[in-house]
């Protein structure tokens, strides 16, 4: 079973990005191209996701597309879940047919994330670190610390995290999901 280890991390002005951009680098992080994605959430038929801590998405990265659960957070400092994702033919008629079947189950969108996203990757204490610098339409800029882990490597997993987080000079972690910061007037619709 895999777990992500997630921590997010909001930046406040242009100069705080240019800043982590440039430690990220020092830490011999390898930079990927910047890519655009665009996250319809799914409120389940007969489950309250706000209430069990759920997610499942239909996320879109150019012409991919992928499908995503993810299960409650078990831990009180980061957001460490199981996850799920399926990749799925790509283009936009398939897109369009996984929402199609997703509605004829039952299934309801009830928001959309859209990104700009720009990963890091990084080898750190025998952990996969993906390092993303997100421009969220609607939000701002964030630095997410991500890692996947199977259940023995949790604990190592989120102090690699910890460890990172304070090594980067990042701040408090923000712990909602970007859907529930846009949804903020209206959390039980996420």
């Amino acid at each position: 079973m895999s777990y992500e280890v997630e921590m997010k991390f909001p930046l406040p002005t242009a100069a705080d990005l240019d800043s982590l951009r440039e430690r990220i680098t020092q830490f011999g992080a390898i930079a990927h191209e910047p890519l655009d994605q665009r996250d319809l959430y799914l409120a389940h038929p007969s489950r309250d996701f706000v209430q069990t801590d759920e997610v499942f998405r239909l996320r879109h990265v150019g012409e991919q597309n992928y499908l995503t659960y993810k299960g409650p957070v078990i831990d009180t400092e980061t957001k460490t879940r199981r996850e799920i994702e399926v990749a799925a033919a790509s283009g936009p008629t398939t897109a369009a047919q996984l929402l199609d079947m997703m509605t004829s189950l039952g299934f309801r969108p009830v928001g959309e994330v859209v990104k700009r996203r720009t990963p890091f990757h990084l080898s750190r204490q025998g952990h996969e670190v993906e390092i993303v610098l997100d421009e969220v339409h609607g939000l701002g800029w964030f630095a997410e610390l991500e890692t996947i882990t199977d259940e023995t490597g949790r604990d190592a997993a989120r102090e690699c995290l910890f460890e990172l987080s304070r090594e980067l000079g990042l701040g408090k972690s923000e712990r909602r999901s970007y859907l529930r910061l846009l949804l903020r007037d209206d959390p039980h619709e996420c």
